[in-house]
């Protein structure tokens, strides 16, 4: 269920893609590229939106959210940050508004783990983007599922593996794969140096094929 929320609470003024509190972004990490005049599609917005970001950098953004609260702040936001953005309510997995081959990036932070077919979600990623076009996903790591957040060096295990969080790598990797995708940068995220485990996965994979 999704809670309600304001605009000051979603979609803040991000000054850089985000993969989460805590971790480095894309500033550093880079796997978004050069986004100038480039159609991007945000997949889901999580706690806050990419899109301020995104837009500020040049790109034009589109939204596809299933919460009517998150399309509502995020279009309550790019009004008052002056920037376009073309927001639409619905499934994630439904992305027949774009043509096939049209999206340059699209980007999904922690809203992956929330669709009912995977498999059908990243078909249609597959299908929008253009040839080699980057897919760069960010969910919570298994390893770091298995402990309690912020958990430090010597805490107790809570969960097992395979219990833990939305994914294994193993999943998600068939997945990829399956869908006709190649990945080319993996990160496994810590929030600090003292961490037990990494806590973020963060994915960019490639289109393979037309």
């Amino acid at each position: 269920m999704h809670r309600p929320a304001t605009p000051g609470t979603l979609c803040a003024m991000r000054t850089a893609v985000s993969y989460g509190a805590g971790v480095p972004n894309d500033t550093e990490l880079g796997l978004c590229g050069d986004v100038q005049g480039k159609r991007v599609i945000e997949l889901g917005i999580d706690s806050e939106s990419n899109a301020p970001a995104l837009a500020r950098a040049g790109a034009r953004v589109l939204v596809v959210e299933p919460a009517a609260d998150r399309i509502t702040a995020a279009r309550t936001r790019s009004a008052e940050g002056g920037y376009r953005l073309e927001a639409h309510e619905a499934d994630l997995a439904d992305l027949g508004f774009a043509p096939s081959a049209s999206v340059d990036l699209v980007l999904c932070v922690h809203r992956l783990d929330k669709v009912d077919d995977l498999a059908r979600t990243l078909r249609q990623v597959h299908r929008v983007l253009r040839p080699d076009g980057p897919f760069v996903l960010a969910t919570k790591h298994p390893a770091g599922a298995m402990l309690a957040p912020g958990a430090p060096i010597g805490a107790t295990v809570e969960r097992t593996y395979r219990s833990a969080g939305p994914f294994t790598l193993n999943h998600l990797f068939t997945a990829l794969q399956r869908s006709n995708f190649g990945v080319d940068a993996l990160h496994e995220l810590e929030p600090s140096s003292d961490a037990a485990a990494p806590t973020v996965l963060v994915i960019r994979a490639r289109k393979l094929g037309d």
